[in-house]
């Protein structure tokens, strides 16, 4: 079953989910999808069982505005989507640095198709 999408940019994203919000819309949820070179992220509302879905396609590499300063609960999902697509979300409210699920030795993100890898900065690991 196929549902529609208001595409956002990221410079919208916020505006966007405040105004969801203040129409009282809550956030269910966030589903990243990787799509190869670039993800799609999914932000799931609800209002009344009618469900209203924004998406932010970003290029692989590039930082996401957090919403957690709107929505705290977005911390949440926010930090797991680190963990397991290694995108960043600048503005966490709550940043667990990629170690919300995983542990420091995890060097790469197992979810992503293409195997993408923490690197260590030099004189770190030693």
């Amino acid at each position: 079953m196929a549902f529609e999408t208001k595409n956002v940019e990221k410079n919208q994203l916020a505006a966007e989910v405040q105004a969801l919000k203040n129409g009282g819309q809550r956030l269910l949820t966030m589903t990243c999808v990787d799509l190869g070179e670039s993800f799609d992220l999914l932000y799931h509302f609800d209002l009344d069982l009618q469900m209203t879905h924004l998406r932010l396609t970003v290029p692989k590499g590039e930082s996401v505005p957090s919403i957690s300063g709107i929505y705290f609960a977005a911390l949440v999902i926010e930090n797991e989507t680190q963990d397991l697509f290694g995108i960043k979300f600048e503005g966490l409210a709550l940043d667990f640095g990629g170690h919300f699920y995983l542990e420091e030795e995890v060097k790469k993100y197992p979810f992503c198709k293409v195997t993408v890898g923490k690197t260590e900065k030099a004189g770190e690991g030693a």
